[in-house]
């Protein structure tokens, strides 16, 4: 069985089992974003993990293991993502990410923000002109570090 193949079933099973992403997170005491992730084939969900959201979505064992693999990570289907919900990051890494990289490295010097130390937490806020989407990424800083050759 592909990735592919188990992430479409685990989408069918968990709507048609009218299952939450929230529930599912809470029944292997994860963060939220990181079991939706983990399900869509972006991180490697622990067995014990998968045995649990298998046996609550009805799949097949086989799935366990598929779960398990270290995943190809990344990998948007297109150069510029065509879904309006991911494209508006796009949008907005492209108008405000130099100013996101410039404050990095005025606040913390020349360095990254890592993606592998790193949480990620969507929240929604009451606003009188209208609900609004938080988004908050959390990553440790991570310094250059030039060292010489072979050394």
């Amino acid at each position: 069985m592909s990735r592919a193949e188990v992430t479409a079933q685990i989408s069918a099973a968990r709507l048609a089992k009218g299952l939450t992403w929230q529930q599912l997170a809470d029944a292997i005491d994860k963060p939220v974003v990181w079991t939706v992730a983990a399900l869509q084939g972006q991180h490697p969900l622990p067995a014990e993990s998968g045995k649990v959201l298998v046996d609550m979505l009805g799949l097949d064992e086989s799935a366990v293991a598929v779960l398990a693999a270290v995943p190809m990570r990344g990998g948007l289907p297109g150069a510029v993502p065509t879904d309006p919900t991911i494209y508006r990051f796009y949008e907005a890494l492209q108008v405000y990410g130099g100013a996101i990289k410039e404050l990095i490295h005025e606040q913390f010097g020349d360095g990254i923000m890592s993606a592998i130390n790193f949480s990620l937490d969507v929240e929604r806020k009451a606003h009188p002109d209208g609900d609004r989407v938080v988004v908050t990424f959390d990553g440790k800083f991570l310094p250059y570090a030039w060292t010489a050759a072979g050394g």
